[in-house]
Protein backbone atom coordinates (compact mmCIF):
# COMPACT_ATOMS: atom_id res chain seq x y z
CA UNK A 1 0.00 0.00 0.00
CA UNK A 2 1.57 3.26 -1.12
CA UNK A 3 0.90 6.16 1.23
CA UNK A 4 0.91 9.91 0.76
CA UNK A 5 0.81 12.25 3.77
CA UNK A 6 -2.25 14.51 3.99
CA UNK A 7 -1.37 18.20 4.22
CA UNK A 8 -1.71 19.81 7.68
CA UNK A 9 -2.56 16.44 9.31
CA UNK A 10 0.31 14.52 10.88
CA UNK A 11 -1.68 11.34 11.62
CA UNK A 12 -3.47 11.04 8.26
CA UNK A 13 -2.23 9.40 5.06
CA UNK A 14 -3.92 8.64 1.75
CA UNK A 15 -3.79 5.11 0.37
CA UNK A 16 -3.00 5.54 -3.33
CA UNK A 17 -4.65 2.22 -4.30
CA UNK A 18 -8.09 2.85 -2.77
CA UNK A 19 -7.82 6.64 -2.40
CA UNK A 20 -8.92 6.23 1.25
CA UNK A 21 -7.77 8.49 4.07
CA UNK A 22 -6.24 6.41 6.87
CA UNK A 23 -5.43 7.47 10.43
CA UNK A 24 -2.05 5.97 11.39
CA UNK A 25 -2.01 7.10 15.04
CA UNK A 26 -1.68 4.11 17.39
CA UNK A 27 -2.96 6.05 20.40
CA UNK A 28 -6.13 7.14 18.57
CA UNK A 29 -6.67 3.55 17.40
CA UNK A 30 -6.27 2.25 20.96
CA UNK A 31 -8.75 4.86 22.20
CA UNK A 32 -11.20 3.83 19.46
CA UNK A 33 -10.86 0.14 20.37
CA UNK A 34 -11.40 0.96 24.06
CA UNK A 35 -14.68 2.71 23.16
CA UNK A 36 -15.73 -0.27 20.98
CA UNK A 37 -15.05 -2.73 23.81
CA UNK A 38 -16.94 -0.52 26.26
CA UNK A 39 -19.93 -0.31 23.90
CA UNK A 40 -19.90 -4.10 23.41
CA UNK A 41 -19.72 -4.64 27.17
CA UNK A 42 -22.73 -2.37 27.71
CA UNK A 43 -24.65 -4.23 25.00
CA UNK A 44 -23.82 -7.57 26.66
CA UNK A 45 -25.03 -6.24 30.03
CA UNK A 46 -28.28 -5.03 28.46
CA UNK A 47 -28.85 -8.38 26.72
CA UNK A 48 -28.28 -10.16 30.04
CA UNK A 49 -30.76 -7.90 31.82
CA UNK A 50 -33.35 -8.49 29.10
CA UNK A 51 -32.86 -12.25 29.36
CA UNK A 52 -33.29 -12.08 33.14
CA UNK A 53 -36.46 -9.96 32.82
CA UNK A 54 -37.93 -12.42 30.33
CA UNK A 55 -37.16 -15.32 32.66
CA UNK A 56 -38.86 -13.51 35.54
CA UNK A 57 -41.89 -12.80 33.35
CA UNK A 58 -42.15 -16.47 32.48
CA UNK A 59 -41.79 -17.47 36.15
CA UNK A 60 -44.55 -15.04 37.20
CA UNK A 61 -46.79 -16.34 34.44
CA UNK A 62 -46.31 -19.91 35.68
CA UNK A 63 -46.95 -18.87 39.31
CA UNK A 64 -50.09 -17.01 38.26
CA UNK A 65 -51.30 -20.05 36.33
CA UNK A 66 -50.68 -22.35 39.33
CA UNK A 67 -52.49 -19.95 41.69
CA UNK A 68 -55.51 -19.88 39.38
CA UNK A 69 -55.57 -23.69 39.36
CA UNK A 70 -55.35 -23.84 43.17
CA UNK A 71 -58.15 -21.29 43.55
CA UNK A 72 -60.43 -23.26 41.22
CA UNK A 73 -60.27 -26.33 43.52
Amino acid sequence: MAKIRVENHTNLVRDTNSNAIVNVSKSEYQLYMKRVRSRNSQSDELRGAIREINTLKQDFFEIKKLLKEVLKK
